[in-house]
């Protein structure tokens, strides 16, 4: 269970517990500092931290792990959160361990926001080498500081992280046993086809000027109206379709104008379409010993009928999964990583 890369470890600054009161186990954070995101083109910082919980175990013993991804604009900080009012994931899960009702783990939760709200775990010129860091500076740094089992390994996230926990796991064959998707970004035309246009129609404030929209918005950033759909699209597009020498570091899938799409541009957007690239990762797909894809009916960007496309493509291709749909949406669906955890984790063992 070693990846194929060459593996190195991001140099531990600091650790430190968090709100150590709020947990049966133990939260930590993980200050770092990574060579392979250093001099990154949106100058983001080398030095971060990850999140990371040890269920209560017996000493000496190895837990299985789980590296948990969070989605577009989130951070692995986040599921630790624990205020009484909106307990994260992580307190939650501890609550189900000390009763009993959930297995131990190790949890690990990268930082990889960028200034564009994120990096979809993947290595660009763009936003920085994130594949690289996740695998081979992270993935050493909890095994070496943390009693995690690198026999007994997966990962899961939702929306941006459940598209990074599927791309991560098909690109490195054996590293992880298990992978979860909850609303993973796939059928990229459902997805972003009306999400073009929101972007251009949240541009037009901006004379129709990316360049113009990011200054505003990096100066004082606001979600508002059509600038999620503008963010996303410009961060997908430097994730996707990365271009040294083109002005902003990346190229737009279609013209500023008249939002025809450029089809040079949009192929290399597909190749990054889990329903497109399972074909070619299906080996990788089909050594994993649990694989679960999951979506909302009501998911407000479309994923639910992408997800169902991709589990007839795996079932297609012999790819065992599990494919589930809940009455939900996109947001507010914590319940169900909590609910998907525990299986994740008796997978692993």
């Amino acid at each position: 269970m070693t990846p194929h890369a060459s593996v190195m470890s991001a140099r531990l600054v600091s650790r430190r517990p968090h709100d150590p009161a709020a947990f049966h186990g133990t939260a930590e954070l993980l200050l770092h500092e990574s060579d392979v995101l250093a001099g990154n083109a949106l100058r983001d910082p080398p030095i971060r931290e990850i999140a990371v919980y040890v269920a209560p175990h017996a000493p000496g013993e190895l837990l299985p792990t789980l590296f948990l991804l969070a989605g577009f604009t989130g951070r692995g900080q986040s599921f630790l959160e624990t205020h009484p009012w909106r307990l994260g994931v992580v307190a939650r899960y501890d609550a189900l361990v000390a009763a009993g009702a959930a297995p131990p783990v190790v949890l690990a939760m990268p930082d990889c926001f960028t200034r564009l709200g994120g990096s979809q775990y993947l290595n660009s010129s763009a936003t920085g080498r994130y594949a690289d860091y996740v695998v081979q500076e992270l993935l050493p740094l909890v095994h070496e500081h943390l009693p995690a089992d690198a026999s007994r390994r997966g990962i899961l996230g939702k929306s941006s992280g459940g598209f990074g926990a599927l791309r991560l796991a098909m690109t490195n064959p054996g590293l992880f046993r298990v992978v979860g998707s909850i609303s993973g970004d796939c059928a990229f035309e459902n997805t972003f086809g009306h999400e073009f246009l929101s972007c251009l129609r949240g541009l037009v404030p901006h004379g129709g000027d990316p360049r113009r929209f990011l200054d505003a918005f990096l100066a004082e950033p606001d979600l508002a109206g059509d600038a999620h759909a503008v963010i996303d699209v410009l961060a997908m597009a430097a994730c996707y379709s990365p271009n040294p020498a083109a002005p902003l570091g990346f190229d737009l899938p279609f013209d500023l104008e008249t939002g025809e799409r450029i089809d040079a541009v949009w192929e290399r957007w597909l190749a990054f379409d889990p329903l497109h690239a399972v074909a070619e990762h299906a080996d990788a797909l089909r050594a994993l010993d649990h694989l679960h894809l999951e979506c909302g009916l009501a998911d407000e960007f479309h994923l639910q009928w992408g997800t169902r496309r991709l589990s007839r493509e795996l079932t297609r291709l012999g790819v065992a999964h599990v494919h589930e749909e809940h009455p939900g949406g996109h947001r507010g669906i914590d319940a169900r990583t909590l609910a998907l955890l525990p299986r994740l984790v008796r997978a692993l063992s």
